[in-house]
């Protein structure tokens, strides 16, 4: 009988363990990498990277974690396999350059046996094929019979970082659910019996471009022990759902739902699961920064939060929840990951804001739906592509769309469907899902192999420098020449590299007979890349330049760096001290501030804040730089962003009693240099997120002059002076709106008096009196006027009129009575089906509705067609 632990014993317990033996316990990072080759943290090893490329010198020799990762290459089996997840926590030890295969490997099976206590005789083991040092020292030392030693392929037991580059062989520790099957013909792809929960890698390679491996000289492990995993071995439950790690979401999403789990259908459950998976990532990619948006990261967490709201509606959820069901994750997170109860409002807000944009983009996929039904005859299917645009685009679910069109007589390509999923799929993989410590390979060769570039730009805006490597189309060359577009490393520049949301100096390089325009700065590792172009002259690795920066452009972003630092304070003084940078952007004419808050702010705050940077402008405040410890620096109250990585050591900006902030962008000396500070704009970017747009210095005039030059011009167009302008423009608006209402009257009594010569057109059919009929000149509300006061007239009957207010627009609208209603014609559907035969569509009530085509040359046939129609149900 195993001993039940919960999650969060699970996780102290290993991480205690480690701790132990010597390993530093540290803190999980951020879903949101350093690495730019992945969109997320999708594992245990990848804050690592950098030590096992040899780039960073590791700060211990040991550690331990627990890692929040997310993978969503797999999105579709979450909820239908007992283990697939969006969102996990691996546990990990890690040993860089100190122990190997034999130690770890001890450890990992004294954990496993004597610390979980898990039977010897249901663990099964598999090392890579070719290694006999991991399959000896699991037989003779550790003890296990050889033929519970699986040898496995490359495939499944060699980690590689990529084409070339670290790599080794894997051992894995299985957990077997049945060992009432035997021993023989043991089948670890059998996920019914075998779980994998713990993954040693031996990182003892390096594999160049011919393949040829060599030993490394410093040897790493790498390990990985999935917290779910062990968590449904330990708790008996028959899937990682049902842990006490997830099963908590999935019984607040039941609950509102008004559904009983465990009697439950499969669907359902998958729903509930899919529930309960999404909203733990969601909760902490949300408290990790991210917002969701149509772009990269922003795109996942959209993504995961419209499958939460779809899969709620799939199991008859009405109602905004998400936010509810947050809390519950947040409750389960919060003792290990305190940042989420910190960030719970925000969670909240952006899950609200988001809920509530689906919900309408769900109705608006019913509309866009019945348009597509509306071009299809009876017993019609609607294509795999069409299907999919509905459920990738729209979010709209491929089941509701089976459904509502199996109730009008539709059916659906299924297949079709499943192709267009499986493309996405195939681009869901290829993006951004592994881990490849080759990608960028020329730069981060480069950075393995050159030395830190020194940054002098703080103190000289130019500098001698020797030529460390040069790059053409990502390839290392020798010498470029007039017309190349180039990559410079230096060993020392003065120009700052883009970071920070500041971006990167330009300026020159110049030697005896060449100039090179440099026109970015971007810093790869630790080395900075110049990107220009060579103006005249040959350049050669190893020779002297001269590294000039653009002192006029320095200085703009310097005015506008420090303007965002005191834009910061002032929104925290005059709107919520609690407002956090989301995101900056420091160029050299403009500022771009994005700062966490759920409302806008208001213009009088806006005026305020505006102020008061002017007014520390005016009061010269010096600005006082500094190195110091990061714990002295907060204890300081300098500002840092939430997210954010710091050094041990940091950089303080500090303009006393006005703003501290850890930065590393470049500065005025004086608050005065700056001069001017004007804000341009305030918006939302995201739920919960909100831009100021600003200019300070010489731009904030350049933005002054246009302004002034626009109101003069106004000035004398109206004739009027700058302060008369707002009156003058709204005396006209309000002209030129009863303009508009006196024309639209004007319309209005213009149709109403053809609609009155019409009323003699009309049939009598049985009891009902029917009338259809063309009016020119007519737009589509005048026509919906028309017809219902023909229809008021008529008294039992059906009005159906049609015009052509442009030449490729076909206007139709359709009044029945309630009589006619009884005799099972809907305005809607009726009208919907004249709308297809001019090329368009539409629907409404059943006493009304409105459509419209594009082919006026098929409106007689159409007419014609209804008139028939109608003639054929009423009598």
């Amino acid at each position: 009988m195993l001993t039940p632990l919960s999650g969060a014993q699970i996780r102290q317990t290993f991480l205690e363990f480690y701790a132990a033996r010597g390993h530093q316990i540290l803190p999980s990072a951020s879903l949101v990498p350093e690495d730019p080759t992945v969109l997320l943290t999708i594992a245990g090893m990848l804050p690592f990277k950098p030590i096992f490329l040899g780039q960073r010198q590791a700060e211990f020799d040991r550690a331990t974690t627990s890692q929040k990762c997310i993978r969503t290459n797999d999105i579709e089996n979450v909820g239908r396999t007992a283990r697939h997840h969006t969102f996990f926590e691996m546990l990990g030890n890690f040993s860089f350059g100190d122990y190997f295969k034999e130690q770890a490997i001890a450890w990992a099976w004294e954990l496993s046996t004597e610390v979980f206590k898990l039977p010897p005789d249901r663990l099964i083991v598999s090392v890579f094929r070719d290694d006999d040092e991991a399959f000896a020292i699991w037989r003779d030392q550790v003890g296990i019979p050889a033929h519970r030693i699986q040898r496995m392929d490359e495939a499944d037991n060699f980690w590689a970082s990529g084409p070339t580059g670290p790599c080794g062989p894997c051992s894995e520790i299985y957990y077997d659910f049945h060992p009432e099957r035997g021993d023989k013909k043991i089948d670890l792809e059998d996920d019914t019996r075998f779980i994998e929960f713990y993954n040693l890698v031996f990182m003892q390679y390096n594999r160049d471009a011919e393949g040829n491996l060599t030993p490394l000289k410093a040897q790493n492990i790498d390990t990985g022990l999935g917290l779910e995993r062990m968590a449904q071995i330990l708790q008996g439950v028959p899937n990682n759902y049902e842990t006490d790690l997830i099963f908590p979401i999935i019984k607040t999403a039941a609950e509102i739902a008004g559904i009983n789990y465990t009697k439950a259908d499969e669907s359902t459950k998958v729903s509930l699961k899919v529930i309960g998976d999404h909203i733990r990532a969601v909760v902490h990619m949300i408290t990790d920064g991210i917002t969701a948006s149509n772009l990269g990261r922003g795109y996942v967490l959209r993504r995961l939060i419209r499958r939460v709201v779809r899969h709620g509606r799939l199991i008859g959820i009405d109602r905004e929840f998400t936010s509810e069901v947050a809390e519950t994750a947040i409750a389960l997170s919060e003792g290990a990951y305190p940042d989420v109860r910190k960030r719970a409002q925000v969670i909240k807000t952006e899950l609200h804001a988001e809920e509530d944009r689906f919900r309408k983009t769900l109705d608006r996929g019913e509309s866009l739906l019945a348009e597509l039904m509306a071009k299809l005859p009876k017993g019609g299917k609607i294509s795999g592509v069409d299907a999919f645009e509905l459920y990738d685009t729209y979010g709209f679910p491929f089941e509701l769309t089976q459904e509502i069109a199996a109730e009008q007589g539709l059916t659906v390509d299924e297949a079709g469907f499943e192709a267009e999923m499986e493309k996405q799929r195939d681009r869901s993989r290829a993006a951004h899902e592994t881990i490849d410590l080759t990608v960028q390979g020329t730069l981060d060769k480069l950075a393995e192999n050159l030395h830190e570039t020194a940054f002098l730009g703080y103190t000289d805006v130019s500098s001698s420098a020797e030529v460390a490597a040069l790059l053409v189309a990502g390839k290392t060359v020798k010498s470029v020449a007039a017309g190349d577009e180039v990559q410079v490393v230096l060993d020392q520049t003065p120009f700052y590299a883009e970071s920070g949301g500041q971006i990167g100096d330009r300026g020159y390089l110049s030697g005896d007979e060449v100039v090179v325009r440099v026109e970015d700065v971007k810093k790869e590792g630790s080395i900075f890349v110049h990107f220009g172009r060579v103006e005249r002259g040959t350049l050669k690795v190893g020779d002297r330049v001269t590294a000039q920066i653009d002192l006029a452009c320095r200085r703009r972003a310097q005015a506008n760096h420090t303007a965002t630092h005191l834009l910061q304070a002032a929104l925290k003084k005059y709107v919520d001290e609690n407002v956090a940078q989301a995101g900056s952007l420091v160029a050299f004419d403009r500022l771009r501030f994005d700062f966490n808050l759920s409302r806008p702010v208001t213009p009088e705050e806006i005026q305020q804040i505006e102020e008061q940077v002017n007014i520390w402008i005016a009061e010269a405040h010096k600005a006082d730089v500094a190195i110091m410890p990061l714990t002295e620096a907060k204890a300081k109250g300098a500002t840092a962003m939430f997210g954010e990585k710091y050094a041990d050591e940091v950089r303080v900006i500090d303009f006393p009693g006005v703003s501290m902030e850890l930065c590393g962008g470049t500065h005025v000396s004086n608050t005065a240099e700056i001069g001017l500070f004007k804000i341009i704009s305030e918006s939302g970017v995201a739920a919960g997120i909100r831009r100021i747009e600003a200019v300070a210095g010489l731009a904030a005039l350049e933005y002054l002059s246009l302004r002034d030059k626009v109101v003069r011009e106004l000035s004398d167009r109206f004739k009027a002076k700058p302060e008369e302008l707002p009156d003058r423009i709204s005396a006209l608006q309000t002209e030129l709106r009863n303009t508009q209402k006196q024309l639209d009257a004007m319309k209005a009594e213009l149709a109403l008096a053809k609609s009155d010569r019409l009323i003699d057109q009309a049939e009598a059919i049985g009891e009902f009196k029917v009338l259809v009929s063309q009016m020119e000149g007519v737009d589509a509300d005048s026509l919906k006027t028309a017809a219902e006061r023909l229809l008021q007239k008529l008294g039992e009957g059906a009005v159906v009129l049609a015009s052509t207010p442009e030449p490729d627009k076909v206007s139709l609208v359709a009044a029945f009575s309630p009589g006619v209603n009884k005799k099972g014609l809907q305005a809607g559907k009726f009208i919907g089906a004249i709308a297809k035969l001019c090329g368009g569509g539409g629907g409404g009530r059943p006493n009304f509705a409105q459509a419209g085509g594009r082919d006026a040359s098929k409106l007689p046939e159409a007419l014609k067609t209804a008139r028939q129609d109608l003639e054929a149900a009423l009598r």
